[in-house]
């Protein structure tokens, strides 16, 4: 068992596929670390205690709103980026 905030989760889950939609952002772990950070600081905390398997199925079970935020916090914070990359 193990103490995790579940939008780190969310975050991971949900990252690479949105970043598709963008051509010209940068994926180097700075930048890629600072959009999760951004987007984490924009969502409220959602911790759980949970064996490890257990929180991985979750993702699938995230409501329509919850997506929905998730996603709008990580555009935010992929825009902040673009135009303030520190790589």
């Amino acid at each position: 068992m193990f103490l995790k905030n579940y939008m780190e989760i969310a975050i991971d889950h949900t990252l690479p596929n949105l970043l598709r939609a963008f051509d010209n952002i940068c994926t180097c772990d700075k930048c890629l670390l600072d959009i999760k950070a951004i987007a984490l600081n924009k969502l409220k905390p959602h911790y759980v205690v949970t064996d490890k398997g257990a929180l991985y199925s979750k993702v699938d079970e995230m409501s329509s709103q919850f997506e929905t935020d998730v996603m709008k916090a990580l555009i935010d914070a992929i825009d902040v980026v673009m135009k303030n990359p520190r790589h």
